[in-house]
């Protein structure tokens, strides 16, 4: 399959509108889907195993053993099979976008037992779930990346049942304009050289910091949780309001 290329597309006009999102979101991950793990271990400098492990750990202690549960923008599918192993007798789903993410997830699944995780290609922004459905919804650095992130929400709380529970780890855009200007020009420059060393493509990677300054902050987010009707249970923030996680339950 011939790679797709992201060069002389304007990242900025895409980003400012939702329309244009996906037309560069999609592609980038289907770029970025072979070596997408080692990115995020490398790029989170291996904090992003323990940040999804905190996260899990209080999904599990709160979540009921044989909970519907579906993953949003699920990539190769790191938050499925976890939850897979942690909730006992889980019916995950997982969805992306990105055929070649999904592809990545499916290979996984070969596997992983005759209980691994569902994958198939999918919106966020229209789940492919009844309203009130789902005990579990799950998003890895997902929202961020929908075309319209309060809209997607939305659409998380309206598959999740009531008593159900969300939980996101993501970018965040800092609160502290100081911090915020060295973190993001941080983030961008290491995306950049990545991407051009691993995929010809400096955009692919450079595009996080754009993505972030484009988003919430923590405190945005947490206002949006309850415009939809969740609250929050359990949280973590890190690199000063740069990332965090959030455990939140509807009704």
């Amino acid at each position: 399959m011939t790679e797709p290329s992201l060069r002389g597309r304007d990242l900025e006009a895409h980003l400012r509108d939702p329309a244009r999102k996906q037309q560069f979101v999609t592609p980038m991950f289907d770029i970025i889907a072979p070596r997408y793990d080692d990115f995020t271990r490398l790029f989170s400098l291996g904090m992003d195993a323990r940040w999804k492990g905190a996260m899990l750990d209080a999904v599990a202690a709160r979540v009921e053993a044989g909970a519907g549960a579906l993953d949003v923008a699920c990539g190769t599918g790191d938050l499925a099979f976890a939850l897979q192993r942690l909730v006992p007798g889980a019916r995950v789903r997982g969805i992306d976008a990105s055929i070649r993410m999904i592809a990545e997830a499916q290979r996984r699944a070969t596997t992983a037992g005759d209980d691994a995780p569902e994958f198939h290609v999918g919106d966020m922004s229209a789940l492919p779930a009844a309203t009130g459905s789902v005990q579990l919804v799950t998003g890895g650095y997902a929202l961020r990346n929908a075309p319209d992130w309060r809209a997607a929400l939305a659409e998380c709380a309206r598959v999740l049942a009531p008593g159900g529970l969300l939980a996101t780890l993501d970018f965040y855009r800092p609160a502290n304009a100081g911090w915020r200007v060295l973190f993001l020009g941080y983030l961008r420059a290491a995306g950049e050289i990545v991407g051009y060393a691993w995929h010809r493509q400096g955009i692919v990677y450079g595009y996080i910091a754009p993505s972030i300054a484009h988003f919430a902050t923590v405190a945005e987010y947490e206002r949006e949780l309850k415009a939809v009707g969740l609250t929050v249970e359990a949280r973590a923030t890190h690199l000063l309001g740069g990332v965090a996680w959030h455990v939140a339950r509807k009704g």
